[in-house]
Order: structure tokens, then C-alpha cells, then sequence
């Protein structure tokens, strides 16, 4: 177990530096910046795939954190949904799974 409380630490430090990069894309376009109309228009599509992926790393972050809280209790390792034991490989693989696979989305 201790190893897989590693393995979500490690998890947690790697997708803080990734949200802390997104959040630096995503700051708006100076309407002051000297750049075309086309340009302007592909930062702006930019900045709007990078917010979205920017939400999925701060869902990540969240339930990492939720299983890094619950390593040293019994309901580690349970799906939120259904209660059942989430396999250790799919842990491994993904530590954020909150969800065994058939209850995942």
C-alpha cells in the first residue's frame, strides 16, 4: 500500500507543475498585442482547448488528492459508485480512479 501512496504523490507533484503550465496558456489575449486577426483567432481557439484540458488536470488533482486521503483507511481502493474493490493494477495505471471500470464514465 505504501507504494501506491508513493505512486499518488508522485502523481499529485507531476500534475500540479502540469496545471500550474495550463494556467499560464490560458491567460487572455491583450486586445494591445500586436498580432493579425488570424492569429488572434487561433490563440483564442488555443486557449480554449488548453482551459478544457486545464479542467481535466484539476478534476485529476482532485481525486488524487481523495485517494492520497483515503491510502490509510479501509474504503481505500473502493469504487465511490458501486463499493467494490477497484483492482490494484488499475490503480497502478491510474492512481486518480475513483471508480472501479464498470462504473467509470
Amino acid at each position: 500500500m505504501s507504494d501506491l501512496k508513493s505512486i499518488i504523490e508522485n502523481e499529485i507533484a507531476k500534475t500540479k507543475k502540469i496545471i500550474i503550465e495550463y494556467k499560464e496558456l490560458t491567460q487572455p489575449v491583450s486586445p494591445d498585442s500586436a498580432i493579425g486577426r488570424v492569429s488572434r483567432m487561433d490563440a483564442i481557439n488555443n486557449k480554449s482547448v488548453t482551459e478544457s484540458a486545464l479542467k481535466r488536470y484539476e478534476e485529476k488533482l482532485k481525486n488524487l488528492n481523495y485517494m492520497l486521503e483515503k491510502s490509510d483507511t479501509p474504503d481505500f481502493g473502493k469504487c465511490v459508485a458501486c463499493g467494490k474493490s477497484i483492482p490494484i493494477q488499475r490503480l497502478i495505471i491510474r492512481p486518480e480512479s475513483i471508480k472501479c471500470v464498470n462504473c467509470a464514465d
